[in-house]
C-alpha cells in the first residue's frame, strides 16, 4: 500500500513546499510552524515525533517478526528524516543557513536552526504581548474573528512555553471589547459560572446581533424623527414667506418708504451731506486749513477722522 505522501500529487507538493515562508531572521516561529504543518501533510514528520528505531539483538525471541517491523520504522524513519533536512535547508536562507551546524538529523537541524534564534522568540513574543494589550475591538471586523485573532495570538505564545489559562483570557477577552457592550461584561461579572472560549465566542456574537438590530430600529425612528421636523419646517418657511396675500395699501407710507429706500452712500460728519466722506469735504479742508494756521504746533498731532 502507497503510504499517503506518496499519494499525492506532484503538483500539491510543489504547491505545499511553496506555501512555506523563507526563514529570514525575523519570522522563526511562522517558519517553524509552517515547516510542522506541511511536513505533517505530506506524512514526512516521522522523524520529528520519533526517535531513529534501534537495531535488534539477536538474541531476541521473536526475531523475525520484529525484524520485519523494524526495516519498515528504518526504511520510514530515514525517508522522513532525509526529505526534511532537504525541505528545512531549502527554505532558509543561504546567509543564515551558513550560520548553522550542519547534522545528519532532522530533529537535531531543526533544534540548532531554534537556538539560533531564542533571542528573536523573545522579541517576537513581548510583540506578541504588546499587540494583546493594546487590540481593541473595533466593531468593524466582526466579534467572532476579534475573538479567533486574540485566541491565536495566546496560542502563540503557548507554543513559545507563555501559556494563557483559558479563564484570564475569556477575561482578557471581555475587557477589550468596547463600551456598547458594558451591559453585557456586567451580565457575565454577576454570574457565577466561567464561560469557555466556544461559549464566549457564542455569547459575544448572540450580543453583537442583538446590537446591530437596536442600531437599525434607532436609525430607522430618527429618521421618522427627522422626516417630521421637516415637513413642519417647510410649513412654518412657507408660511412666513408667503408675501403674496399681502395689500400693499395697508403697509402705509412709512412702510412703502422702508421697502423701497435705498441707502444714499456716505454721509459727511462735517456738514451732515450725503455723497462724501469727511475728509473729501470742501468745507472741512478749508476749516481744517484755518486750524493749522492758527495753531502750527499741533499739526503733527492732527487725527483726520473720515
Amino acid at each position: 500500500m502507497a503510504s499517503p505522501n506518496r499519494a499525492l500529487n506532484p503538483s500539491v507538493i510543489s504547491g505545499l513546499l511553496n506555501s512555506i515562508e523563507h526563514l529570514n531572521g525575523t519570522n522563526f516561529p511562522t517558519w517553524k510552524e509552517q515547516i510542522l504543518i506541511n511536513l505533517g501533510v505530506m506524512d514526512l514528520d516521522y522523524a520529528l515525533r520519533e526517535k531513529a528505531p534501534v537495531p535488534l539483538s539477536f538474541d531476541d525471541e521473536n526475531l523475525a517478526e520484529r525484524t520485519k517491523i523494524y526495516e519498515a520504522n528504518k526504511e520510514k524513519w530515514e525517508r522522513s528524516n532525509r526529505l526534511s533536512i532537504m525541505i528545512m535547508k531549502s527554505t532558509i536562507t543561504l546567509g543564515i543557513r551558513g550560520a548553522i551546524p550542519d547534522s545528519e538529523c532532522a530533529k537535531t537541524y531543526l533544534a540548532s536552526v531554534e537556538e539560533q534564534f531564542k533571542g528573536s522568540t523573545k522579541v517576537y513574543a513581548s510583540t506578541l504581548i504588546m499587540k494583546m494589550l493594546t487590540t481593541k475591538y473595533d466593531g468593524k471586523s466582526g466579534v467572532r474573528e476579534h475573538i479567533m485573532t486574540m485566541n491565536d495570538m495566546a496560542a502563540k505564545l503557548k507554543g513559545m512555553d507563555m501559556e494563557i489559562s483559558e479563564g484570564f483570557l475569556v477575561h482578557f477577552i471581555m475587557t477589550s471589547l468596547p463600551m456598547e457592550y458594558g451591559p453585557f461584561k456586567i451580565n457575565y461579572n454577576t454570574q457565577k459560572e466561567k464561560w469557555t472560549m466556544s461559549e464566549l465566542t457564542s455569547m459575544c456574537v448572540q450580543e453583537e446581533e442583538r446590537l446591530k438590530v437596536e442600531r437599525i430600529d434607532y436609525a430607522h425612528l430618527t429618521s421618522i424623527n427627522l422626516g417630521k421636523r421637516k415637513s413642519q419646517g417647510d410649513g412654518k418657511t412657507k408660511k412666513k414667506m408667503n408675501f403674496s396675500n399681502i395689500d400693499a395699501s395697508k403697509l402705509g407710507n412709512s412702510g412703502t418708504k422702508d421697502i423701497a429706500t435705498e441707502p444714499k452712500g456716505p454721509k459727511c460728519r462735517f456738514c451732515k451731506e450725503d455723497g462724501h466722506v469727511m475728509k473729501e469735504c470742501d468745507g472741512f479742508k478749508a476749516w481744517l486749513l484755518r486750524v493749522m494756521n492758527k495753531f502750527p504746533k499741533f499739526q503733527n498731532n492732527l487725527f483726520i477722522f473720515p
